[in-house]
């Protein structure tokens, strides 16, 4: 399990993606725990570099208030030195069920969940986070970015299935509230209703439909090589939304660990796992950062701009 430092390529002046030198490599290490040496149970603020299967069952039962699970969609692809093979969906639903029920029991009665997924693997994440959750909603987020298809509609958009443990969860309405531009504006006795004039905006109550998020891309900040690599800001809304100051989040699948970072700038704790070393380098070289700089694009002043929006 414990490889080489990678080696950093050559990138362009302006190219801001993230890489782990291998001068970096050995501190980053001792920050990371590793699953196999045990001693899970109690864990606050770390990354685990492990198999979620056999790390999941030594976490402390009922003490997450939120999962968020970014699990391999149901598509033949390489991550890092680890690969997931698509399947036929009965199989998939079951692999989804073979972990899912590993982390049930970590949840609190009061906890969330949030499953990421794509249109191929939408009715298998349904059937399988039904059997051990309440289904709440579909968010649907529009993915920008990627290359057209020839032959067949551009896949620009991914979704994330919203469930509860139980009827009685957190949902923080008036922390992610979206602030759009006003294009056609009402008044009512000459004064506006429910816009900003000077500004010429809303906040707008947030829908199960995102428009507002941008996928990272080699000028941002927070871009990473992760090929799946979610927005900072879609995490932002989710732990803002279904978890409170101090709260514990969990990520069994955290890819360059963005939850973890996230949860970080946000005041959150949590625990991430990743079984591959080279990913869970880069995720604690991201924490290291988040100390410095807790800004998330898009996310100021406790209000989500729209994509592209000028903030004044």
């Amino acid at each position: 399990m414990r490889s080489k430092p990678p080696l950093q390529k050559s990138r362009a002046p302006r190219n801001r993606t993230l890489e782990v030198a291998p001068s970096e490599a050995a501190s980053l290490r001792d920050s990371i725990v590793f699953g196999e040496d045990g001693g899970l149970a109690h864990l606050k603020d770390r990354i685990i570099c492990g198999n979620a299967f056999e790390v999941l069952p030594q976490l402390s039962s009922a003490s997450f208030d939120l999962l968020f699970a970014d699990p391999p969609y149901n598509l033949s692809k390489k991550f890092g030195k680890e690969s997931f093979s698509r399947t036929a969906s009965d199989e998939y639903e079951g692999w989804l069920d073979s972990w899912l029920r590993l982390c049930a029991p970590l949840l609190k009665n009061t906890g969330s969940v949030y499953i990421c997924g794509d249109w191929r693997s939408g009715a298998a994440i349904e059937r399988a986070g039904s059997r051990h959750f309440k289904l709440r909603n579909r968010i649907t987020w529009e993915r920008e970015k990627g290359r057209g298809a020839k032959a067949n509609w551009k896949n620009a958009a991914e979704d994330i299935w919203f469930l509860t443990v139980s009827d009685e969860f957190t949902f923080n309405l008036d922390a992610v509230k979206e602030r759009r531009r006003v294009v056609a504006p009402y008044r009512k006795d000459g004064e506006p209703k429910d816009w900003n004039e000077g500004g010429g905006y809303r906040d707008t109550h947030p829908s199960n439909i995102w428009t507002d998020i941008t996928v990272p891309f080699w000028s941002m900040p927070e871009n990473t090589d992760h090929p799946t690599q979610k927005p900072e800001k879609l995490v932002a809304k989710i732990i803002l939304t279904s978890t409170n100051e101090n709260d514990r989040v969990l990520d069994p699948f955290a890819g360059s660990g963005t939850t973890g970072v996230v949860a970080k700038k946000l005041g959150r704790s949590f625990v991430t796992i990743e079984s591959d070393v080279d990913h869970c380098l880069m995720a604690a070289k991201r924490l290291e950062i988040a100390d410095q700089n807790p800004e998330i694009q898009g996310f100021s002043g406790g209000v989500f701009f729209e994509r592209n929006f000028k903030q004044r």
